[in-house]
């Protein structure tokens, strides 16, 4: 026989759906007064009280198992009832018994979460910093700003493999909120359950979360985030349970910014990040490009993986990208070359064989005019190559396919 507090649930989860939501008080009272189910306490009670005199259905935290066979189809009667317009009603209600367990608490982060090492990986800038901080153990939040393409989620993912730390990386969007960090309500096979999100996780295991592109979050959204840079646990108010940290479990975030936006709109979609939140990381490590002897070596490592046997083109190319970059910090021009951006010219290079295409296929993603001084400087910079020459390229490579 199902028990008549079950009985409540599923009268209206019949009305309402599975979906959690909020019910007037006098509305549950009215019910189970008409059913003549007790025990209200356990459902009107300060842990599930929401605003308005209305209450969180499924009530947070009632645990039901699984129902007992036999006990599938429930028929009720209830009392005869009096009124002015009929002298008595008569109802009777068939349910189907469902099982609620808004106490058991699920997590999809079930595999090894240690990132694989990268024999491409070249140590090189905050890298013994983040390398001290993560073996320390200790929980110790570090804030990673730099410009795009310059390594910086690369260098801290390797940081974790070199130590076998499990990372959780989260991509922050400006629609990240508390429900996607901390968890939410999910129906899963049926049944509503709480569903621990990557923040929950990465306390729990003692790992450290990687909060990715965190300038992009609406800073309101993610004051949830609050108490957690605190390293002091903290209260999932949807199930009353309390969260401590494990040993391990530290905070790393990136940003192209400071968390104060972006000025000259390079890097569009930053926001300017609340204060406190931002005191709440002690460090703040400032990533660079790595220098032209560090990037020949990164790009020899890509060369040899792709096979590709031409040690002068890495030179021709460090040198190009460190001019830009100059130039750039001298307020030349507005763009400039990533160590990401020389990683794909190499792959480019690969596949056509042809310097000035790879390179032009790589900076087309640049106004005419940046596009054209970048063109322009290489040719400088590589005999072998004539700006415009990519075009004879391409054409011969396009007659040599026809022709097979």
């Amino acid at each position: 026989m199902v028990s008549k507090a079950q009985l409540l649930v599923d009268l209206f989860s019949e009305k309402y759906g599975d979906e959690p939501r909020t019910v007037p008080g006098d509305e549950i009272r009215t019910v189970a007064k008409t059913h003549k189910i007790p025990s209200l306490y356990k459902i009107l009670n300060k842990f599930n009280v929401a605003d308005n005199g209305e209450y969180h259905f499924p009530p947070i935290g009632l645990r039901y198992g699984p129902a007992p066979d036999g006990a599938t189809v429930v028929s009720i009667k209830t009392k005869k009832v009096k009124t002015a317009v009929k002298p008595a009603v008569v109802t009777t209600l068939t349910t189907t018994a469902k099982v609620v367990d808004l106490g058991v608490v699920h997590s999809g982060f079930t595999e090894n979460l240690i990132p694989k090492k990268d024999p491409l990986f070249v140590p090189f800038g905050n890298f013994s910093t983040i390398n001290a901080i993560v073996k320390s153990n200790k929980f110790y939040p570090i804030f990673v700003t730099g410009l795009s393409g310059n390594g910086k989620t690369y260098m801290i993912e390797q940081t974790c493999a070199k130590l076998k730390r499990e990372v959780i990386r989260m991509n922050f969007t400006v629609e990240t909120d508390e429900d996607d960090l901390i968890g939410g309500f999910r129906l899963i096979g049926g049944e509503t359950k709480f569903f621990k999100g990557p923040v929950i996780t990465a306390m729990e295991r003692g790992a450290v979360l990687l909060c990715d592109e965190i300038d992009l979050a609406n800073p309101a959204k993610v004051m949830c985030l609050q108490s957690i840079m605190e390293g002091s646990g903290y209260f999932i108010k949807k199930t009353g349970e309390f969260i401590e940290p494990s040993e391990g479990f530290t905070v790393i975030a990136t940003a192209n910014t400071k968390g104060k936006g972006s000025e000259n709109g390079q890097f569009i979609g930053t926001n300017v990040l609340n204060e406190a939140f931002l005191e709440r990381f002690p460090v703040t490590c400032e990533q660079n490009y790595p220098s032209a002897a560090i990037e020949s070596r990164i790009l020899g490592k890509v060369f040899d993986q792709l096979e590709i046997k031409d040690l002068d083109f890495i030179k021709r190319l460090t040198d190009w990208a460190d001019i830009i970059r100059k130039t750039y910090a001298d307020d030349g021009v507005d763009e400039v070359i990533s160590t990401r951006r020389l990683i794909h010219i190499a792959k480019a290079y690969a596949i056509f064989g042809v310097r000035a295409m790879a390179i032009e296929l790589c900076v087309n993603r640049f106004d005419d005019e940046t596009k054209s001084s970048f063109m322009d400087l290489y040719s400088k910079l590589d005999e072998t190559v004539m700006a415009g020459s990519d075009v004879a390229d391409a054409d011969v490579i396009a007659s040599d396919w026809s022709n097979q």
